[in-house]
Order: C-alpha cells, then structure tokens, then sequence
C-alpha cells in the first residue's frame, strides 16, 4: 500500500507548481489557482506521510520529488510550450532512470 500512497503523493505534487503557473496566467482566478496549488501541497505531504511508514524515506523521497520532477517538465513542455533540447530530455530521463532504479534495488 505504500507505493500506492507514493504515487498519489507524487501527483498531488505535482498540483502546487501547476497551480501556481495557472495563477500567473489567468489573474481572474488566482485565489482558486493558489488554493488548489495548497490543497495540493497539504494533500501531498500527507500521503508522503503515509507511504514513509513502509517505505524507507530515502527511497520515498527520490522517487516523490523525482516523478513530479519529470512530469511537471513534460507538462511545461505540453502544456504551456516550455522550450526543450535533447540535452533536457536527456536529464529528465536519467532521473526518471534513478526513480526506476530505486524501486528495481529497494531490497538491496
């Protein structure tokens, strides 16, 4: 159940940085955006909270931050046409390599 409360942690996180970009861009509804963008936070934290009770908090913790690293980077680049190179996409994919790699070696 652990990994289950990870993932959603991770998708609750990546909430907050995409609230805080859709407040930028639509000032009509910032204080919606910014209490999404908190809700997510809060919601985020509590599941992290939840899955650090079977999981080791090193692992949690890389692969919380490193899945909503890699995809908030796509959703900048799909959704609001963040710029991108090889060399981006490159990094991005070594650390979702490094979140793969923690769950493939977590016995070890």
């Amino acid at each position: 159940m652990g990994w289950i409360y990870l993932i959603i942690a991770a998708l609750f996180e990546i909430g907050w940085p995409l609230g805080f970009k859709l407040a930028d861009l639509q000032p009509a509804r910032f204080w919606w955006w910014i209490l999404m963008a908190a809700a997510s936070m809060t919601l985020s934290g509590v599941f992290l909270y939840l899955s650090q009770r079977t999981i080791p908090i090193g692992t949690a913790y890389i692969v919380w931050t490193g899945t909503a690293a890699v995809i908030t980077f796509l959703l900048g680049i799909f959704m609001f046409h963040d710029s991108t190179s090889v060399a981006k996409i490159c990094c991005a994919t070594m650390i979702l390599c490094g979140v793969i790699g923690m769950k493939l070696f977590e016995q070890f």
